[in-house]
């Protein structure tokens, strides 16, 4: 694959996370959008479906971590990468649904900051930001 085709993917795939994150309140039951841009710290939690809110956290998850795995595929090329990208994606996301969940239940009585970031990594592709400069370091270490 050429630079410039694997450049042009690397965009595509940008304006993908961009576009989940514009139609997000389009796609994906989450009524704690309206709730954290709004005064949470005066206002009761909204009725929640649990359920529904997990399955679609879960496919929001999946769709970012398949675009994360994609980029970091295209701009480093290892297997090994993608490899341990994939299952840091796959325990982050079991321990952070497990733990919001838990704030869920309990209505975030022990506080709004915890679950809001908990809810953030679920929902945004952080990992990505966080993955991309620690691979890039990697490979000016070994080269």
């Amino acid at each position: 694959m050429t630079r410039p085709v694997r450049i042009a993917l690397i965009v595509v795939l940008l304006v993908l996370l961009f576009l989940i994150r514009a139609y997000e309140m389009d796609l994906f039951y989450d009524p704690l959008i309206v709730y954290f841009q709004n005064d949470y710290l005066y206002k009761t939690m909204p009725e929640i479906d649990t359920w529904h809110l997990v399955v679609d956290m879960l496919f929001r998850y999946t769709l970012n971590s398949l675009i994360t795995i994609a980029i970091i595929y295209l701009l480093f090329k290892k297997k090994k990468h993608v490899k341990f990208t994939g299952s840091l994606l796959m325990i982050a996301f079991m321990i952070l649904i497990f733990v919001f969940v838990l704030q869920l239940r309990d209505e975030f009585r022990s506080g709004y900051l915890f679950p809001f970031y908990v809810r953030r990594f679920i929902i945004q592709p952080l990992f990505l930001l966080l993955l991309l400069p620690a691979f890039y370091y990697q490979k000016l270490r070994n080269s």
